[in-house]
């Protein structure tokens, strides 16, 4: 993946551009990305991938105008605009999941197809949805992985949790992106999308690791529900993190909405 600089109104947005094929717009999470992430080379293997960093994450600069989630949402279809796509696939995964999904009510007319990937957005009551905010990073991998030994070791490349590298790397880029990320997640990650999900036109797949501890699987049900015609891909031995612990069953869960 090729790390690229966009301009947009509110500010100047890195993102990782790969792949041939239909364009698609991946979006990320609370976790951010990185060019070695295996969903981004499952995607590119058979899309044009655009996934741009949001403002906070990366080498992209925080940007204190974006206030809530319509701004958010808004500024989603800048990046798509400044890069000269039109009708994208759009995909996104826990927060950017919940922007993707958005961005496909706000502008139903311009997405017609959609991938929902253990998204965030929506709250029941019986079903609480775990507070990352107060999570410590060895927390982190049993609510994350299907199989948290694997995952504790993708998180810290090998290095163990208390190494001092991890933990300063860790906590410096962790307060950088928790500040943003707590724009829309803090202090439960609802802004009002159940009252909007009926808006999505476009052809939608909610994708859910079967394992997640993070946001509960029953609430996969809840999006399908939501959204017209939205299909359910459940995915075994997996975890939130499933676009690290199963990226070819998320690509071809993509590949499916054609």
């Amino acid at each position: 993946m090729q790390s690229k600089t966009v301009q947009t109104k509110h500010a100047a947005i890195r993102y990782l551009e790969g792949g041939e094929g239909e364009p698609l717009v991946f979006l990320h999470g609370a976790g951010g990305m990185t060019p070695d992430d295996p969903i981004l080379k499952e995607l590119s293997s058979r899309f044009h991938v655009y996934a741009p960093f949001l403002p906070g994450f990366g080498e992209t600069e925080e940007c204190e105008t974006l206030r809530d989630m319509l701004d958010f949402a808004l500024h989603g279809w800048d990046v798509v605009e400044a890069l000269g796509i039109k009708n994208p696939i759009l995909v996104g995964h826990s927060m950017g999941g919940m922007i993707a999904a958005e961005m496909a009510a706000l502008a139903p007319n311009d997405v017609s197809r959609l991938a929902l990937i253990c998204p965030a957005g929506l709250w029941l009551d019986d079903h609480p949805i775990v507070d990352m905010f107060s999570l410590l990073p060895f927390e982190m991998p049993k609510y994350l992985f299907h199989d948290a030994e694997a995952g504790a070791a993708m998180m810290t490349s090998g290095l163990k949790m208390d190494d001092p590298k991890f933990l300063q790397d860790y906590l410096i880029r962790n307060a950088r992106q928790m500040g943003m990320a707590g724009k829309l997640l803090f202090p439960i990650p609802e802004r009002g999308l159940a009252e909007r999900l009926y808006r999505v036109k476009a052809k939608t797949v909610v994708v859910w690791g079967e394992s997640d501890k993070l946001i509960p699987p029953v609430y996969g049900p809840a999006f399908q529900a939501a959204i017209a015609g939205a299909k359910l891909v459940k995915v075994p031995e997996a975890g939130h993190m499933v676009i690290l612990e199963k990226p070819s069953a998320v690509r071809e869960a993509v590949e499916a909405l054609a």
